[in-house]
């Protein structure tokens, strides 16, 4: 994929890359404090900024949002304490800002996590990696250039239990595993986001820098805050905004990083979700691994009878194999594991008829999680502290940039394929398809001056 020299582009206002050096942060000790710069203060940012406050030694030194209420409510959050600004860049140029907290919508994502990679920071940045493929390749090469700690934020690598699922997979007690299933289900009808018109954007909010790589656009309440995800500008929907949290996973367990081939399906249904969103109500991928299929659904009109989330992410409690709005199997010769947030269950592969021997019901008893302690609390604490703990040691994090490049790519791929149409066959080593119609949505012509990627 050919990509621009995003180290020597220009950046708005008469601020270069270049402005910032090279710098490479000094080791931070043991029992000196993190002085993190917190840039996207919506209801995510909020989430995660918790964790950072809640970690022993880590100090939220600064808050940046374009929308002036949520970064005066962050600041007020923090006592008063931390500069509230509306321009991250500020936060960059400060040089008691050991690292940064990147939680703005997905467009937002990689301009500042390559600009801090440079100015020396280390980077906690939420999930997808960017808006396209272009963009996480981007980031991974600054992280690598810089020697930058960047985390991403897929938190379930931190959640014992996935570790658990990759070692029941890569011990062969499931036997041969040539097929994986991933879905993301909710109900959006009928409504969905709505559909209200063009309007001016409320006090406090900068439209134009919000809007930053994208292109221009008028004000429209459907496009802001949480609701951005669902427009091809910002983002690519359920699959990026849900899918890559579970293709991330998939990799960890599967101990893969990148299908050879995809097709995708679906499309929009008006006459049931009567909204403004752009992105597709029903969509199923099927991808080709090296050694196995995996296929992905995601849709905005079902959730299987369950509700939204609630506190502490006890959203549901599964009851039997299908009874998850949100989850992955994997299926073995020898049985079939299912796995959530929540935990996972296995079910030996027997013969009709027939009852599973001591030997068959021991090789999978030994992993099988008991009910009390199936749920498993979110994890996005333990993900801040293992970032935190690699601030101070220099070591990758658990959800390195790589894997969220990989992550984020296999969503990607879906929503091209769909949007193409087409079979497309994937060169994982060049990041190309080869096919001129889809490498057009590996990348975009980025809104000056935040053409830098």
């Amino acid at each position: 994929m050919h990509r621009r020299n995003f180290l020597t582009s220009v950046m708005a206002g008469g601020l270069s890359l270049g402005a910032f050096g090279s710098v490479k942060a000094q080791p931070i000790g043991a029992n000196d404090r993190v002085r993190v710069g917190w840039i996207g203060c919506g209801g995510r940012g909020r989430f995660v900024a918790e964790r950072f406050r809640s970690t022993p030694g880590v100090e939220i030194a600064a808050v940046c949002d374009v929308y002036e209420p949520n970064a005066g409510k962050a600041r007020d959050w923090l006592d008063g304490r931390p500069d509230a600004v509306n321009d991250f860049r500020r936060i960059l140029d400060r040089s008691d800002i050991d690292a940064v907290l990147v939680a703005t919508p997905d467009h937002w994502h990689a301009i500042p996590t390559v600009l801090a990679c440079q100015a020396g920071k280390d980077v906690y940045v939420e999930k997808p990696l960017g808006h396209n493929v272009q963009e996480g390749r981007a980031m991974v090469d600054a992280a690598r250039q810089y020697e930058r700690v960047v985390q991403t934020g897929t938190q379930q690598r931190s959640a014992a239990h996935f570790e658990r699922c990759r070692e029941i997979v890569q011990s062969g007690s499931l036997g041969d595993v040539r097929f994986v299933r991933i879905w993301n289900y909710r109900n959006s009808t009928p409504d969905g986001i709505g559909k209200p018109p063009n309007g001016s954007a409320p006090k406090g909010l900068d439209w134009d820098f919000y809007l930053g790589p994208a292109p221009e656009t008028a004000f429209n309440r459907a496009r802001f805050l949480g609701n951005y995800r669902y427009f091809w500008d910002y983002a690519g929907g359920i699959p990026t905004d849900w899918g890559t949290h579970r293709f991330d996973v998939m990799h960890l367990i599967m101990g893969a990083s990148a299908p050879r081939s995809v097709v995708a399906s679906g499309g929009r249904y008006p006459d049931i979700v009567d909204d403004s969103a752009e992105v597709p109500d029903l969509l199923q991928a099927t991808f080709e691994y090296p050694n196995f299929i995996l296929n992905y659904e995601s849709t905005r009109l079902n959730a299987f009878g369950t509700g939204g989330r609630t506190a502490g992410m006890k959203y549901y409690r599964a009851n039997g194999p299908d009874d998850r709005p949100n989850g992955l199997a994997f299926y073995g010769t020898k049985g079939t594991l299912l796995v959530d947030r929540l935990g996972f269950e296995l079910m030996p592969e027997l013969k009709a008829g027939m009852k599973a021997t001591a030997e068959e019901r021991g090789s999978l008893e030994k992993f099988r999680m008991k009910p009390e302690d199936a749920f498993t609390p979110d994890s996005t604490g333990l993900h801040v502290e293992n970032f935190v703990d690699c601030v101070r040691s220099r070591n990758r994090p658990i959800a390195d940039v790589e894997f969220g490049h990989h992550a984020s790519n296999t969503a990607h791929l879906a929503n091209i394929a769909y949007r193409t149409g087409q079979k497309l066959n994937w060169d994982a080593d060049r990041e190309t398809f080869g096919n001129a119609e889809a490498d057009r949505f590996l990348s975009r012509e980025a809104r000056k001056p935040w053409d830098l990627i």
